[in-house]
């Protein structure tokens, strides 16, 4: 299936673009679709922690993701 994913900040800058379309296979899960981006994208592991928000909602690792789902990747922010 192919998922489009939205990204934001450093990942957005370790990818190069604010979207991303991907293949995947049809079991994909949200730790799934972590591993394949960090196996793509080996900066993004040293990210302390990413969250993955799927529908506008913060999804656990394993939830099954569906082609139509709306993904985005969430890094860590810091700020006061």
């Amino acid at each position: 299936m192919k998922l489009k994913l939205s990204l934001f900040g450093i990942t957005k800058e370790i990818v190069g673009s604010s979207e991303l379309e991907l293949t995947a296979p049809d079991t994909q899960s949200v730790a799934g679709l972590m591993e394949q981006l960090r196996t793509e994208y080996p900066k993004l592991r040293e990210l302390t922690s990413c969250a993955v928000a799927v529908n506008s909602e913060y999804a656990a690792d394993e939830y099954q993701l569906h082609e139509r789902d709306e993904i985005a990747l969430i890094p860590p922010v810091s700020g006061g």
